[in-house]
């Protein structure tokens, strides 16, 4: 749970704060943007499932598929 927590933790952060590095970040935000990501996680609930496979396909160091042209 804490990786699902993570991922969209970051990907909010990155949403709002394009310009800031998510490393850089003091812990007291970070810890704001994962209770964001956990209220997102239980609100979605089974939805969560395409959210987080497009996160985790979107990771910095996972190569993503090749595009598909337009038919």
């Amino acid at each position: 749970m804490q990786h699902k927590i993570e991922l969209v933790a970051r990907a909010i952060h990155q949403a709002e704060h394009q310009e800031l590095a998510w490393d850089s970040e003091p812990l007291d935000r970070k810890d704001r943007f994962r209770e964001y990501a956990r209220n997102a996680i239980n609100l979605l609930n089974e939805d969560i499932g395409v959210l987080l496979l497009a996160l985790e396909e979107s990771t910095p160091g996972k190569r993503m598929s090749e595009p598909r042209a337009a038919a």
